[in-house]
């Protein structure tokens, strides 16, 4: 069986699994960066794992990036995942993919297909042309503790989510008429639903993924003189991160030793962008110890200077806060609370041009003229009302991405300004639980 499918940037990995009998509802557990202002969520997680084995000992919540003994945490990961391979813990499956279905409080299916790519093929920097791009900006300060875990980590540990284009749904979902192997169905802990997968590694199935996967390539070319096979969805700064080790490894190694190294590829979750358990969620942005009053005038004057005209408008209630955006028509809205108060911030000029984009240029500016003031990107409306409903504290509500569009709009304009979406809310993110040897 073919193992690299170079032009579609496809490589066919061994991937670990825990080994039968351990109990994978307290090893899978939800990404590392969810939950990051709400501490009780890793401590109930901790006092649930123990000493059991468990991904929880594999990554470095992004809760703790900033601890004093981060080294020291990063430290005991590498060493987990050298005792997990050596104890039988992790256990390697055949070559082949792993088709995963996930059931969520929100939606009964998604469905997703691992593979490795190739970070030959990935470029993260604006203007990317590359055939795997990211869909956001990267924040290269956000790198260094993920660039840290991986340097000298014997495992990958993946979170990653990346979108294909497939409306006539021709590679994920036809594996799930064939009979394949089941590897495990069981609840995650914490509300995040029920997961099952199972293996391929028919040379046959590997085969039409691969030719599928082409014919989307060719698609894509046809459309754009740059084709855009593989939009990051999930996670990435994590690739970002993979793809610089793997620079560094190329540097270091020469020849076939780098071609055929395991660190130029990295484990990822493909999902169709058309899949009706995808849903895109809107990240927002709260901002911590701000004067309010400040912030509003700063925000009105800004706009009004750039764009000629902006209303900062207060509402009286949380449905007339609602219907506020719809009375300005060919207006920009965004939606903001500031210590409780509802508000909408409207501007004149076309939508392209202002949206996400606009706010966060004001956003980074006002944060970075105050060093007091700290920003905060909040997965769904909920939790961020209620962090905008204490003193001192400012929210902003920003709008979902239209997913039908995401790729055009990837490929026509680029990246969206980074934590402009997400795939689902933090209950919904993928589970770490499969791995893969980025060491010989």
């Amino acid at each position: 069986m073919d193992q690299y499918y170079p032009d579609v940037g496809l490589h066919v990995p061994t991937i670990l699994l825990p080994r039968e009998g351990l109990a994978y509802h307290l090893f899978a557990v939800v990404a590392c960066d969810q939950y990051t202002r709400q501490p009780e969520y890793w401590e109930r997680v901790q006092r649930l794992v123990g000493d059991a084995p468990s991904a929880l000992h594999l990554i470095l919540p992004e809760i703790y990036v900033h601890a004093p003994d981060r080294a020291e945490r990063i430290a005991r990961i590498h060493g987990t995942m050298r005792a997990y391979v050596n104890h039988g813990i992790l256990q390697p499956c055949p070559p082949g993919f792993v088709l995963v279905d996930r059931q969520t409080a929100q939606t009964p299916s998604r469905r997703g297909l691992l593979v490795a790519l190739d970070l030959e093929q990935y470029d993260y920097r604006d203007g990317a042309t590359s055939l795997i791009r990211a869909t956001e900006g990267t924040v290269v300060d956000r790198l260094p503790p993920r660039i840290e875990i991986r340097a000298d980590a014997l495992l990958e540990v993946p979170h990653i989510v990346v979108l294909i284009d497939d409306p006539d749904r021709t590679v994920i979902e036809p594996l799930l008429d064939e009979a394949l192997p089941l590897l495990y169905d069981f609840e995650l802990m914490e509300g995040g639903g029920r997961l099952r997968a199972w293996h391929v590694g028919d040379e046959r199935l590997v085969g039409q993924v691969a030719r599928r996967l082409r014919a989307l390539r060719e698609r894509s070319a046809a459309q754009a003189a740059a084709p855009l096979l593989y939009a990051i969805g999930d996670g990435n700064h994590s690739l970002a991160a993979a793809k610089v080790i793997w620079e560094r490894t190329k540097a270091a190694a020469a020849g076939m030793a780098a071609a055929a190294h395991p660190a130029r590829y990295a484990l990822v979750e493909l999902v169709n962008v058309h899949d009706e358990g995808l849903r895109f969620q809107p990240i927002h942005r709260v901002l911590l110890e701000v004067d309010t009053q400040d912030l509003l005038d700063s925000m009105q004057g800004h706009f009004r200077q750039r764009y000629g005209d902006a209303r900062c408008r207060l509402c009286r209630d949380r449905a007339m806060w609602h219907a506020a955006a719809q009375q300005w028509p060919g207006c920009c809205c965004v939606l903001f609370m500031a210590a409780g108060d509802c508000g909408v911030l409207c501007i004149e000029g076309p939508r392209a041009e202002l949206g996400i984009a606009a706010l966060q240029q004001f956003l980074d500016g006002y944060v970075a003229s105050r060093p007091r003031v700290q920003m905060d990107y909040i997965h769904g409306d909920g939790t961020l009302i209620r962090l905008a409903s204490r003193p001192r504290t400012a929210g902003f509500l920003l709008p979902p991405v239209a997913k039908d569009e995401f790729f055009r709009t990837i490929v026509r304009e680029g990246p969206f300004p980074r934590k402009s979406f997400s795939l689902g809310h933090a209950d919904e993110k993928r589970y770490y639980l499969e791995a893969r040897r980025i060491l010989p």
